[in-house]
């Protein structure tokens, strides 16, 4: 597997930074863009100035629009937010290639089915060993060659210890779990979290409410974890608290971003507007309904739903997370 070309498949910031570093690496690496416009733009420039702006592009990684060039890959990594993962998918089937390990850097829950993303991955292209990479991760850090550690969940444990063999390079150290579950909760949920952290910075509540918010935000997150079937190791993991940390405390994460600029006072449509997909944002609702579905009391997660998809007010939603009841820490 180290020596078999790989596919990144979506050409936004973190499919280039992971194109990049592979490449760095002496990898033989594809990074496919749906919009060939765009793609163009990457090849002439040989920079991705859309999404990873003052980063050249290493010679090795070959850029294209066409998805019949990814034929020769033994190893795909889909780099495509949630919600489109399905689409990709699709298309990828139609090429009827060879069954390959397939990884996903989703951070996400299907919206619809509840699907989570290996769940996708086997759904769509039967076969296809799934497999997902998250944990604490700037797209930029990675590209500039800031150190970067990250976990590789598969079922097979032996599949997740060679696929993180095959990916690991300087700067980019990666652990391996057959806790799928784990790590795919982690990433999904801290997104919601962060867009909670967001809206506090955003009212001015300090640095004190905002830590209180984080490890209320990790109790919720192991709550939602433990009862869908995680290890609770893998929610102290890098994937889950580590993933947490730095999404819920820099304006870098787009989640975070979206509830500073909520917590300022910007409508939610111009908040949603500005131009970066806060993957939070269309996990939200699912993540909730499947709370709800599980008994599982998830009030931060719920004020952001509601302020996102209900017309909430969002100083009515940090007034009435302030007024809960006091009781014991869990």
């Amino acid at each position: 597997m180290r020596a078999a070309p790989i596919a990144v498949l979506g050409a936004g910031a973190l499919g280039t930074a992971l194109a990049q570093t592979l490449a760095c690496a002496g990898r033989e690496v594809s990074l496919w863009g749906r919009d060939s416009v765009q793609v163009s733009a990457i090849e002439a420039a040989r920079e991705n100035r859309r999404y990873l702006p003052g980063v050249p592009l290493h010679a090795q990684v070959r850029v294209t629009a066409s998805l019949a060039a990814i034929a020769d890959a033994g190893l795909l990594i889909a780099a495509v937010p949630a919600q489109s993962a399905r689409a990709l998918l699709v298309q990828v089937a139609a090429l009827r290639l060879p069954p390959v390990p397939l990884v996903t850097v989703a951070k996400g829950i299907e919206q619809g089915t509840h699907l989570f993303m290996c769940e996708l991955i086997e759904a769509c292209l039967p076969g296809f060993p799934p497999a997902i990479l998250s944990g604490p991760s700037f797209a930029a850090d990675l590209a500039n060659g800031l150190p970067t550690a990250l976990t590789l969940a598969s079922r097979n444990i032996g599949m997740a210890e060679a696929i993180a063999q095959s990916l690991a390079a300087p700067p980019l150290r990666i652990y391996h779990t057959s806790d799928v579950r784990g790590v795919e909760i982690g990433g999904a949920a801290k997104n919601v979290l962060a867009i909670a952290c967001g809206i506090a910075a955003g009212c001015g509540l300090g640095a004190s409410a905002g830590a209180a918010l984080v490890a209320r935000a990790f109790a919720e997150l192991t709550r939602f974890g433990v009862a869908f079937g995680a290890r609770a190791e893998t929610l102290t993991g890098l994937s889950g608290l580590g993933d947490l940390v730095l999404t819920c405390n820099s304006p870098q994460s787009r989640n975070y971003a979206l509830g500073l600029a909520l917590g300022r006072g910007q409508p939610l449509a111009a908040a949603l507007a500005q131009g970066k997909l806060a993957e939070g944002a269309a996990t939200a609702r699912t993540l909730i309904q499947m709370a709800r579905g599980e008994g599982v009391d998830m009030p931060i997660c719920a004020a952001v739903d509601g302020v996102l998809n209900a017309g909430g007010d969002v100083r009515a939603a940090v007034e009435a997370l302030l007024a809960r009841p006091q009781k014991a820490e869990d």
